[in-house]
């Protein structure tokens, strides 16, 4: 397994708008994190511009690709990516392991959006489709590439590898670092029963890059990685198991809404960093990790026994062979969660309901943080109006155009009771969609009366 030297970060936070004067202020703070997707290259912001300056390393960490998907990593995508990894002077970039879209030509279907991250499933195939899809990533950017494990509310009938196989045998066969979230491995344990030491015993831990820690909160059984709650003991128990086992280059405290107070803030990274200290001064016993020793190199002997064969190059033909099946089974997975087809067979139909109603659910906060008059103007009827909106309609043209097609949606067959409302709605529309630019000109009457006649009113 080659692999480029470690970068060593130290502790870092994951940096947001909203808590970007926190930042700067935090004491310790080594390094920070930002969502790839949500910075413009030639219009970083200020306080990314001033911490940069201070030597505090920036790490873009992508949500987009879908690694994990059937489909080749979109050329325009990794150009992005790169793009931002440069304006960053990030020493490497990060992303998931995950599929977000499916559907189109291999799949006989419309495209398809999750808007979210969702699991591959730990079968030889969708290994095959993930190493090659990482390695093309990796031709691609001017860094290195580190890859999360991420949290997931159901799993795929017929796995053949476990979570710590599936990550071993990527870094393994790519070359690739892994970002691992300690969050996640205790959200897998909740939801699923995944042993978080048999994954970590399972793991390259010299392919490791950095740590995400994040908080979260269990209701009816089911662990929600909210990543808008305090970071509970359970998953500082399993930070502090990783530390035992090896120093971390870098560990990040994730939170992305809800933020509390500045100082509550950094007392959390203050608890993550002692968490992190503890473990690495604390005494090991005489032969107390000899079992996790021998159960790791038990656990990956099986797995290079196991998949010995699958590691041989396949020809062309039999690839795309492959990315249709997984295509395939992704597509009808993705259109039960956003479209209400029927569950493909095997999954838990329950779980695959609450995953559902998490989709949608972030879909409408998106669509709020990206349009936040919308709230504003229907007030305690934004969001069971979203969600009667967005049931059945899956997202197939980005945020952006959701909201839209919302705003319209609501303005035809939903509309406030204020008339005030109905107004600043309508209105609102008529900015956005690009119709106000026919005011003022000849036409512009004729243009009124056939909007008002579009809408309705």
């Amino acid at each position: 397994m080659e692999r480029l030297g470690t970068v060593r970060l130290g502790t870092g936070i994951g940096w947001r708008p909203a808590i970007a004067e926190a930042v700067e202020a935090m004491a310790g703070i080594e390094w920070v994190e930002v969502v790839a997707e949500n910075v413009c290259p030639g219009h970083l912001p200020d306080s990314l511009r001033r911490l940069r300056e201070r030597g505090v390393a920036v790490v873009p960490h992508g949500v987009g690709l879908g690694l994990g998907g059937a489909e080749r990593p979109d050329p325009a995508r990794l150009a992005a990516l790169a793009e931002r990894a440069g304006a960053l002077g990030a020493p490497l970039v990060t992303e998931h392991i995950a599929f977000v879209r499916a559907g189109g030509e291999r799949a006989a279907s419309r495209g398809l959006e999750a808007g979210h991250l969702l699991p591959v499933p730990r079968t030889r195939e969708a290994l095959a489709v993930l190493c090659e899809n990482v390695r093309i990533a990796q031709d691609q950017l001017p860094v290195p590439l580190a890859v999360e494990n991420i949290a997931a509310l159901f799993s795929w009938p017929d796995e053949e590898l476990t979570e710590g196989q599936f990550l071993y045998e990527l870094a393994d066969r790519t070359g690739v670092r892994l970002l691992i979230d300690v969050a996640n491995l205790h959200t897998n344990h909740v939801n699923q029963g995944e042993d978080p030491s048999a994954a970590l015993d399972a793991l390259p831990l010299e392919a490791l890059a950095y740590v995400h820690v994040a908080g979260g909160f269990e209701r009816d059984g089911v662990w929600h990685d909210s990543h808008a709650h305090p970071v509970p003991e359970p998953v500082l128990a399993v930070l502090s198991e990783l530390a035992s086992r090896v120093r971390p280059p870098g560990v990040l405290l994730e939170r992305d809404e809800r933020f509390p107070s500045a100082a509550e803030l950094e007392a959390e990274v203050t608890r993550i960093r002692e968490t992190v200290e503890a473990a690495e001064r604390a005494p090991v016993t005489v032969g107390a990790a000899a079992p996790a020793t021998v159960g790791a190199a038990a656990s990956r002997q099986r797995l290079v026994t196991a998949t010995a064969p699958e590691k041989a190059e396949v020809d062309e033909e039999a690839g795309e062979a492959v990315r249709t099946r997984l295509a395939l089974g992704q597509t009808a997975l993705l259109s039960a969660l956003v479209a209400g087809t029927p569950a493909p067979e095997g999954f838990d139909r329950g779980r695959l309901r609450v995953q559902s109603r998490m989709l949608t659910a972030k879909r409408g906060d998106i669509v709020a943080s990206l349009a936040p008059e919308l709230p504003r103007i229907l007030g305690e009827a934004y969001r069971p109006g979203f969600l009667r909106y967005a049931a059945g309609r899956p997202l197939t043209g980005g945020h952006r155009a959701d909201a839209l097609a919302f705003a319209f949606h609501t303005l035809r067959h939903d509309p406030p009771s204020e008339r005030g409302a109905r107004r600043e709605l309508r209105d609102w529309w008529i900015e956005r969609s690009g119709r106000a630019s026919l005011v003022g000109r000849p036409w512009a009457r004729w243009a009124r009366v056939a909007r008002f006649a579009l809408l309705g009113r």
